[in-house]
């Protein structure tokens, strides 16, 4: 039984962020093998066709998964858009009406995308802001970008975020840059050495 609660919990929520929440959907339908119906549907046999014993156990067998399927994105979908897809027979309906609903045009996440990119090449440190709340504001936009599509490597969020600190780094900026091959670091890498360089210069 604490098995099954623990399957429920893990089931991912909409919360309004599509692109999101239908990554970890697919993922989580992948593990429990039910992802084929919901991305292909059920192949139906064509009306009057005779079936053979196996034939017939694998329609079945695809239906339930379908069945499955379907629940566990009931449970991953609020009340008030559950009422807009009821009328929605197979998981595959319901997934492709979420996806028409929620997931932006491409000229909507174009642009989305542009806007992120301009705050993200305006982005500076401010004036008192901690390293971690920096890193922490800096990392919201780079995962905003990296769902939207763009192919952001570490080493320009690195990069970035050097040459964007407030002046009282300036030592510690050019020491990094002159230990660390930048190619090579990662980004927590990074945010533990300017922590620790910091304590020396506080």
């Amino acid at each position: 039984m604490a098995s099954e609660n623990f399957v429920q919990l893990a089931i991912p929520r909409f919360d309004g962020h599509y692109d999101y929440w239908s990554m970890l959907m697919e993922n989580f339908l992948r593990s429990k093998e039910y992802w084929q119906v919901v991305s292909r549907g059920i192949a139906e046999p064509a009306t009057n066709s005779p079936m053979t014993d196996a034939q017939k156990t694998e329609i079945e067998g695809q239906r339930l998964k379908d069945l499955k399927a379907k629940n566990y994105l009931f449970q991953a979908i609020d009340r008030s858009i559950l009422e807009t897809i009821l009328c929605k027979d197979t998981s595959q309906q319901i997934w492709d009406s979420m996806k028409k609903k929620y997931q932006g045009s491409t000229r909507t996440k174009r642009q989305q995308l542009q806007a992120l990119r301009s705050e993200f090449e305006t982005l500076q440190m401010k004036p008192g802001e901690s390293v971690f709340d920096y890193f922490s504001r800096t990392m919201a936009i780079i995962n905003k970008m990296r769902i939207h599509g763009e192919k952001m490597e570490d080493v320009t969020v690195i990069e970035k975020i050097l040459r964007s600190m407030t002046p009282k780094f300036n030592y510690v900026v050019c020491s990094i840059e002159e230990s660390k091959d930048l190619d090579e670091l990662s980004i927590d890498e990074l945010q533990g050495s300017l922590l620790v360089h910091k304590q020396k210069i506080i």
